[in-house]
């Protein structure tokens, strides 16, 4: 599209997370009047750490604000799986950009909060909860809880996976139980028993349970992550320490001391969810972003990373389309395969013997071998 065509697009971006925040930032460099609705009345994320792949920091690079990002960040060189006691299985070196970009390891939040610092003031507006699109094609209406209402050339639905733009636009099924369950928390270097001395990623793997420890030694910190087969598919299941212990039973001894020592009360415990591919994701005003188009299973670590290249992959295909409607088609048409064999790779997290163990005769639906 023509620099001027660019910036008389109207850009309603429903969401604030990592998606939304990127595209916004993305889409706002061309020149387009972008404006981000949340519906939390504060940003605020929860969670532990994540690694920012070489990929997702060069889009940073080419969006000026490489160094807000980085300076919250350790830089990381391999990751490394193990067996329950210790025992090396695989290390392998991250994929790497030379020796400019490497993946850089973050705290959601210390992410979140740098995202939103390189956005223009006033262009986030809180509270703000999307209730319903109508889709006019060569524009949308947004309207939102009290009535209020937006319209705009292009709406980005960047709103998870619960997303309300994407039941809009295709009426879909909703998300999807993985059969499991993940418990994170961010604990001190001295809490991790000696176990974290550099800035690599290192996953256990017992039966039934992986074990992360993901450095974030910039904050003087460790992301202790246990992901665990089970039932329980209630969003935010109950969960005490003892449950915790047992996922961990077998383990070396000095993770299973870090979790007999975790402050339960700053674990964060939920049941682990994705959503089936999505057929399409954009209408001729309406396009999907990050989670809300193909949210997918943490087993890869691709979730964050996928939602930041979306956005900048909407922008390339914005400026080099002719027009919104052919941009969007070129945007899911790059974007799509990827996402969906990522969502497929991560289906792929736990061996048949060990679903069968916790679910006799029957498979979660994300655990169930894809086509």
């Amino acid at each position: 599209m023509q620099s001027s065509e660019l910036k008389n697009l109207k850009i309603a971006v429903v969401g604030a997370g990592y998606g939304g925040a990127a595209a916004a930032k993305a889409l706002s460099l061309l020149g387009a009047r972008v404006d981000v609705y949340e519906q939390a009345h504060r940003i605020r994320e929860v969670g532990a750490g994540i690694g920012l792949r070489p990929a997702t920091m060069n889009r940073f690079r080419e969006w000026g604000i490489f160094d807000a990002i980085a300076k919250v960040t350790s830089p990381s060189e391999y990751f490394e799986i193990l067996t329950a006691t210790g025992d090396p299985i695989m290390k392998e070196a991250w994929p790497a950009d030379g020796e400019q970009t490497r993946t850089h390891l973050i705290h959601r939040g210390d992410f979140i909060e740098a995202l939103m610092g390189v956005l223009p003031e006033g262009m986030v507006h809180l509270g703000h909860r999307l209730e319903s699109i109508e889709d006019k094609g060569d524009r949308s209406v947004l309207t939102f809880a009290g009535g209020g209402t937006v319209e705009a050339d292009l709406v980005v639905g960047a709103d998870g996976i619960k997303s309300v733009v994407r039941q809009e636009l295709s009426g879909d099924r909703g998300p999807v139980f993985a059969g499991e369950h993940a418990y994170r928390a961010v604990i001190s270097l001295d809490a991790a028993h000696g176990m974290v001395t550099d800035d690599n990623l290192r996953m256990y793997i017992g039966r039934g349970t992986k074990v992360y420890l993901l450095p974030l030694r910039h904050r003087g910190q460790v992301s202790f992550d246990i992901t665990a087969l089970c039932p329980d598919g209630a969003w935010t299941p109950q969960v005490t320490r003892d449950d915790l212990l047992k996922t961990v039973e077998g383990f070396d001894e000095r993770l299973v001391s870090i979790t007999r020592d975790l402050d339960m009360d700053t674990v964060n415990v939920r049941a682990v969810y994705d959503i089936d591919p999505v057929d399409r994701w954009h209408s001729d005003s309406v396009v999907l972003v990050g989670d809300a188009a193909h949210s997918m299973l943490h087993h890869q670590g691709q979730g964050a990373n996928s939602a930041i290249e979306d956005g900048g992959a909407l922008a390339d295909a914005l400026r080099r389309a002719g027009s919104v409607k052919e941009a969007l088609a070129l945007y899911q048409a790059t974007r799509k395969p990827v996402t969906d064999e990522l969502q497929r790779v991560s289906r792929q997290g736990w061996s048949e013997d060990e679903i069968n163990e916790v679910f006799p005769g029957q498979k979660p639906a994300a655990a169930a071998p894809q086509e």
